[in-house]
């Protein structure tokens, strides 16, 4: 079974390249077309905002029909987007209807390209599967925002986004080499599609879909705007960041920090009791973004070590709260179950994305005052998340 984990994990992180050259070059866009802090957070965010809005047809979808039918569309979708950007992008309004292409995109891929694996393998090896499948994000995460600012650095910003839709052809061509699935659906083919009231009653797996929506507001709130964060504190310094201080750099390294993270938190998750650990991983990522903002003013290689520790104690919980839903699940609803997980998820990292740009405009966009409180917001969400995720799974702490 290794191969098809291994070609679905390509697949994954090759059509997420494109998935943060925008917020990896919102210094850039900010000068050369004039965005505010409000709007980059739109920008960043509709993203997100599609992902949640496509989320439930596309991926319940896969209760009906094979998953790869949906892949195959995501991904030509998430092509085409991003070629696109590349050759009409020219402000706020493009960019914003071209990204919510990208993230209707991303909706048809990355949960779709899960349930594509779990219904090409045994049961039995989902556990350690689905960490591996999910930890693709984080590392098309790092080369997302390495390859961005290294390609628009070398040829400029358009052949940032056209490399990234080349890369998404690979992906679709990699999912449709894959075999028919092994297993048919549980799910009834008749019924209303997007009736989720059973998922929703379902309490253990809305604990950890409601935890999963607190923790993609704090990482998508952190990787939308890390870059822009530590680029603010480099110049308020006068510093000139090289290396592996560079912000893009910092953001890169951090994705990478955080796959090892994520599969590492799952396995000790599985091992020591998955609720219970997560909500230890919820507490720590909290603690941290109720300070690191406030820490604008640190000097600027102990800032970018921070961010780096940041970016994995974020991604500790991510697959142990994406395993959990899924073994919670009804096994004739697991689609469903992963649309409402989905749905909220990245409804969540679409406001988080959004709030952090509210705020810094609110509150003048510069300094201590004004990141610290915009990373606070996200700490009161975390704390929101654990308490959800135990309220849900009271009962069930040993799953």
């Amino acid at each position: 079974m290794l191969p098809i984990i291994l070609a679905l994990s390509v697949a994954h992180v090759l059509s997420m390249l494109g998935a943060f050259t925008f917020p990896t070059l919102i210094p850039q866009f900010q000068a050369l077309w004039g965005l505010t802090n409000t709007e980059a957070g739109w920008i960043s965010g509709i993203y997100l905002a599609a992902y949640a809005a496509a989320a439930p047809v596309l991926i319940a979808l896969t209760d009906r029909m094979d998953a790869r039918r949906i892949y195959l569309f995501g991904a030509a979708l998430t092509t085409a987007s991003l070629l696109l950007f590349a050759l009409y992008a020219d402000g706020f309004w493009s960019a914003l209807f071209l990204r919510v292409m990208s993230g209707i995109g991303l909706a048809g891929t990355y949960m779709p390209g899960l349930r594509m694996l779990i219904d090409r393998i045994d049961a039995s090896q989902r556990a350690r599967a689905v960490p591996l499948y999910t930890a693709g994000f984080s590392l098309g995460s790092a080369l997302s925002y390495g390859f961005s600012g290294a390609a628009a650095d070398a040829f400029g910003w358009q052949w940032a986004f056209a490399g990234a839709g080349l890369a998404a052809v690979v992906a679709c061509l990699i999912a449709f080499a894959q075999r028919p699935a092994v297993h048919e659906s549980h799910a009834a083919r008749h019924g209303w599609l997007l009736d989720f009231r059973p998922v929703l009653r379902n309490r253990p797996a809305m604990g950890y879909v409601l935890g999963y929506a607190a923790h993609t507001w704090e990482l998508f709130a952190f990787r939308s705007w890390v870059v822009a964060f530590l680029v603010a504190a480099a110049a308020a310094q006068g510093a000139a960041p090289q290396g592996w201080m560079e912000p893009a750099t910092v953001a890169t390294l951090g994705a990478l920090i955080a796959v090892a993270a994520s599969i590492g938190g799952a396995e000790i998750a599985t091992s020591r009791g998955r609720a219970g650990t997560v909500a230890v991983y919820m507490l720590l990522s909290t603690l941290i973004a109720a300070g690191i903002g406030f820490g604008f003013g640190l000097p600027y290689w102990l800032l970018a070590v921070l961010a780096l520790i940041y970016a994995g104690v974020i991604q500790l919980d991510s697959a142990a709260l994406t395993t959990g839903a899924i073994e919670t699940a009804d096994p004739a609803r697991r689609g469903a179950t992963l649309a409402v997980h989905s749905l909220l998820g990245f409804l969540g990292g679409f406001v988080g994305a959004l709030v952090i740009g509210v705020v810094l405009d609110a509150t003048g966009g510069e300094g201590a005052r004004a990141w610290g409180l915009a990373f606070l917001s996200v700490a009161v969400v975390g704390l929101l998340g654990m308490a959800a995720l135990l309220a849900g799974t009271w009962r069930h702490r040993s799953a």
